[in-house]
């Protein structure tokens, strides 16, 4: 083809018709995006995305939510604050964010209580709770504490040896503890011999494993406690009752002797026969357990048993495969199941009590769902191995259902999938060192190879 001035004249046109058209689109493109923002998050994990955990908790929250931060006028602080909010914003529209600079209103911070820059107050339904971290798990743990309500306390016998709640041991409750208190449960150690009563707003009394005798007086204190429709978790460990006889007879229950023996652990690396192993399959159907898929560990239980009675109606809660036997002799040498000794499983090692009760409530009465639950194992929830698999999980579902917080059940105890990167100082080294100097040896080392080649053409 023959190229002209009139052709090249219409080459031109066309090439500026179509940048023209180019830079109109992109215009467009971009007035659209600003009008109807759409964003994916394509990082593993979804590390940009709320889990489905801080999404179910937002679904719950009926209401608006109002969140104030106090933050100086500094972009950085307040464009990471609006980043954070507007995660749980996309999910749950009606939350709003409003800015005040604590140097501007000095009293009313100090009346609040604020202490740090960029501190936030979330308001919800006439209740309002700190937050100082943009950490998701923060963030939707003071969400779920807000979505809660009224307060939720749960009374820890102590006295006689039990986990302590608040202990740093391995044997004991502080981790469980903490991620409970984390999701707006209030939390009392409570000494029987001292205080002689239980307190009225008493919504869960915890008895872990204690080592010596109650007094009968104790045992009468947690029997009217009972009677009067109180939520009871009983840990109770391998051996004696410890003076709780009176207790299992008023619950209708027997503990057979002798632990329960379990080989399957030995899959995952478990030599320790003693220690059931609970898969996904494996768990009854159980309000408490509902859409439950993970493993858990729970060394040395033994079986409880439901006796016949009208008064409570009961679920197995937690029991071991048709491979599992209770051992009754000692536990040396060579382990295996005796027949006619040994009771061949599944074996219930769990087990929730429920029923419904007319209780006063002023001049009237009124009906209360009454809830206990019994595992013949408290180290499933100790320091040593809440962490493991599922047992955390467990742990925070059972005083779900037992402060009758059914829809927090589903949620799942860890909020947030970890996204840090723990690095060892000598890895860190390396890596620094990469940067610094291999890095810029290796380009401009390159770059000479290039430009001397090039020379010698």
């Amino acid at each position: 083809m023959k190229i002209t001035a009139k052709t090249r004249l219409q080459s031109r046109i066309n090439s500026t018709i179509m940048v023209i058209l180019i830079i109109f689109l992109s215009g467009l493109l971009g007035w659209l995006s600003t009008r109807y923002p759409w964003e994916l998050d394509w990082t593993h994990n979804g590390r940009h995305t709320l889990s489905e955990a801080s999404q179910e908790v937002l679904s719950r929250m009926t209401g608006s939510i109002e969140i104030t931060a106090y933050a100086r006028d500094e972009v950085n602080l307040r464009e990471v604050i609006k980043k954070i909010v507007a995660r749980y914003q996309r999910v749950k529209p009606d939350i709003t964010l409003r800015f005040v600079n604590p140097d501007a209103v000095p009293d009313e911070v100090r009346n609040l209580g604020v202490n740090i820059n960029g501190e936030m107050i979330i308001h919800y339904q006439e209740r309002s709770e700190h937050v100082q971290s943009g950490n998701e798990e923060d963030f939707t743990n003071t969400l779920q504490r807000l979505a809660r309500g009224s307060q939720r306390w749960i009374a820890f016998i102590e006295g006689h040896g039990e986990r302590h709640p608040l202990g740093q041991t391995n044997h004991d409750l502080s981790q469980w503890v903490q991620q409970l208190r984390n999701r707006g449960f209030k939390i009392q150690p409570l000494n029987l011999a001292d205080i002689q009563t239980i307190p009225d707003n008493t919504q869960i009394l915890v008895i872990a494993s204690p080592q010596v005798d109650l007094l009968p007086g104790e045992t009468t204190l947690i029997t009217n406690y009972l009677e009067r429709g109180g939520n009871l978790l009983w840990l109770a460990d391998l051996g004696e009752l410890h003076g709780l006889n009176n207790l299992a007879e008023q619950l209708h229950i027997n503990f057979r002797p002798g632990v329960i023996i379990d080989f399957a652990g030995k899959l995952l690396g478990i030599d320790d026969p003693t220690v059931v192993l609970m898969t996904s399959s494996m768990y009854p159907p159980h309000p408490a357990m509902s859409e439950f898929s993970y493993t858990t560990l729970f060394p040395t239980a033994t079986a409880v048993n439901m006796e016949e009675n009208d008064t409570w109606q009961s679920k197995p809660l937690l029991s071991s495969g048709d491979h599992t036997w209770v051992e009754t002799g000692p536990l040396e040498g060579e382990v295996g199941y005796d027949e006619g000794d040994d009771q061949i499983g599944p074996l219930d090692f769990g087990i929730s009590l429920e029923r419904e009760l007319e209780l006063p409530e002023g001049e009237n009465l009124a009906r209360k769902v009454q809830r206990i639950v019994v595992i013949t194992d408290g180290d499933f929830v100790s320091n040593t191995y809440v962490d493991n698999s599922g047992n955390l999980e467990l742990g925070i579902r059972l005083m779900n259902w037992l402060s009758g917080d059914d829809d927090f059940i589903s949620i799942p105890a860890k909020i947030a999938t970890d996204t840090q990167l723990e690095l060892s100082p000598l890895t860190a080294g390396i890596i620094g060192l990469g940067f610094i100097l291999v890095l810029p040896v290796v380009l401009l080392g390159t770059g000479m190879t290039i430009w001397w080649r090039r020379r010698n053409q």
